[in-house]
């Protein structure tokens, strides 16, 4: 067997991905100076919303999640990935031709499913003309999606991860360029996005095609490894509409509060950031490097890579999650305010931000456990434990936001991850051995989480010492630069100081490949 070269495609993905949210950012920031928190964005919001909601649901969550593992296994085993990947390819452009055609036909009613706080209102309208441009999107990521699943597969992780780039790169020239003419911003960015999801295909299918996996035109063909790859499926798409559920309850309930939907966006795209870097980026490496080690009967290997995996994301994403908790209005603020985005959107958005940073940690251990499942073709339990985590999420969500608004889908967003880790981690305990976290991580964990919190402190205490300046538009961009570097280097001091951590071990992970 050769290993996927674990700590590299992390890095790798983690960069790229780094990459994508800081082009995210600068794309979200000019959005919000130049749209505000009104209809405009609101209907951005949920038109862009519309194509990925499905893109998770098929491409990355039910099509990946059954697809990676299976042509991981068949690449190991030399069984003709080839010729399964082109026809899975075949299969799922033919059911997205489909999609596509119905959701243009019955748009109106998908926007009120969405919203439907927004009937009768401006948002509404342009809601569904903006949906109509977008959600072609779909066809072309969800595709992309399963280019890359097959490059993760072969261990080729650099043009999957760098694909998302491309988004942000047309978005923010589209709308800077725009802006600068006088011309319609929210229209031309609504238009570029099947533009970018065209180069996002164009770039996965040569580099497919340069790893030896040319992708061909075909009719979809009923094969049993397809007929396989359905039964697989079929679960992890009903887990998926779960997640969706859970989304789609949450801007139910905020698009009958004024401006929550953007708010809340908003703050998702902040907490995505390290849950991006970190979290998905691991799940992506980890999931082919489980399958195929399991193929090959490596259980040992298996749950070294398990616990390295675990290991490199909570050392990363605890001090994350304690940043947003501790710190979310410098960070909300100096990132956000400006143009027609106030005081007032920033003090909002601070607030979700701090509800998601408390759960972000379970949302990057969701990524680490699912792969245990999904590398044994196991798609049915993860779905039994969505569907217990989108009943919390909905009883909580609407049930407390009669009492304290437009915030309830934040908190129940947060409260569902953590029931879904616990349900998880509980069914990973027959897996014995493999599943286990290793003596290291053990050891090194609680001294994670001390460094994490004694960082926490350092930040809080800068934090008052800088709020002048904070304040400050000629200052506020030092300020900030300063408050996150005195975090950072506490962070990486204490937790050296108190060995949660040795930077050496990840230096030499990176050049033996993990």
């Amino acid at each position: 067997m050769k290993p996927i070269r674990l700590m590299r495609g992390f890095l790798t993905v983690g960069g790229w991905t780094m990459a994508s949210r800081i082009l995210g950012f600068v794309r979200d920031v000019l959005i919000l100076a130049l749209l505000g928190t009104g209809p405009l964005y609101e209907a951005f919001v949920v038109a862009f919303r519309l194509p990925n909601m499905f893109r998770r649901f098929f491409a990355e969550g039910a099509f990946n999640m059954a697809f990676v593992p299976i042509f991981s296994k068949k690449l190991e085993g030399g069984e003709d990935p080839k010729v399964f990947a082109r026809d899975a390819f075949a299969g799922l452009a033919s059911v997205l031709i489909v999609l596509t055609l119905i959701a243009q036909a019955i748009m109106p009613w998908l926007i009120w499913g969405l919203a439907s706080g927004f009937s009768g209102q401006e948002q509404f309208d342009l809601s569904v003309e903006f949906a109509r441009i977008a959600f072609p999107y779909i066809l072309f990521i969800s595709l992309a999606a399963l280019l890359s699943g097959l490059l993760n597969a072969t261990g080729r992780f650099a043009a999957a991860a760098a694909a998302p780039v491309l988004l942000n790169i047309l978005l923010v020239g589209g709308i800077s360029i725009a802006a600068l003419m006088g011309g319609d911003v929210a229209r031309t960015l609504i238009w570029l996005i099947p533009v970018a999801g065209v180069a996002q295909l164009a770039l996965v299918w040569v580099a497919a095609a340069r790893a030896g996996f040319p992708i061909r035109l075909q009719r979809p063909r009923w094969t049993p490894d397809m007929k396989r790859l359905i039964v697989v499926a079929f679960p992890a798409a009903l887990a998926g509409g779960v997640v969706q559920i859970n989304l789609l309850v949450g801007q139910q309930v905020a698009s009958y509060f004024d401006r929550a939907v953007g708010w809340l966006y908003a703050a998702d795209r902040l907490y995505q950031l390290p849950l991006g870097v970190v979290g998905i980026a691991v799940g992506i490496v980890l999931l082919p490097d489980l399958s195929r080690r399991l193929k090959a009967h490596d259980e040992a290997g298996s749950r070294i890579a398990f616990s390295r995996a675990t290991e490199i994301s909570l050392a990363l994403t605890i001090p994350c999650a304690v940043a947003l908790m501790v710190i979310p209005l410098p960070l909300v603020s100096v990132l956000f305010e400006r143009g027609a985005a106030t005081a007032d959107d920033s003090a909002a958005i601070a607030v979700a931000v701090s509800i998601y940073g408390l759960g972000l940690p379970a949302f990057v251990i969701q990524k680490i456990l699912q792969p245990l499942f999904f590398a044994r073709e196991d798609t049915k339990s993860p779905f039994r434990y969505a569907l217990w985590a989108m009943v919390v999420n909905a009883v909580v969500a609407v049930g407390l936001s009669p009492f304290i608004g437009w915030i309830a889908p934040a908190i129940a967003t947060t409260l569902a991850a953590w029931v879904m880790v616990a349900l998880l981690y509980k069914g990973t305990r027959p897996m014995g051995y493999v599943a286990k976290f290793d003596a290291r991580l053990r050891k090194r964990l609680p001294r994670i989480v001390w460094a994490s919190a004694l960082m926490g402190v350092v930040l809080w205490i800068v934090a008052l010492v800088l709020s002048p300046a904070l304040g400050t538009d000629g200052w506020r961009y030092l300020a900030l630069a300063v408050l996150i570097v005195s975090g950072i280097v506490a962070y990486f001091g204490i937790g050296q100081l108190i060995g949660a951590f040795h930077v050496s071990d990840f230096r030499k992970a990176s050049r033996r490949g993990g």
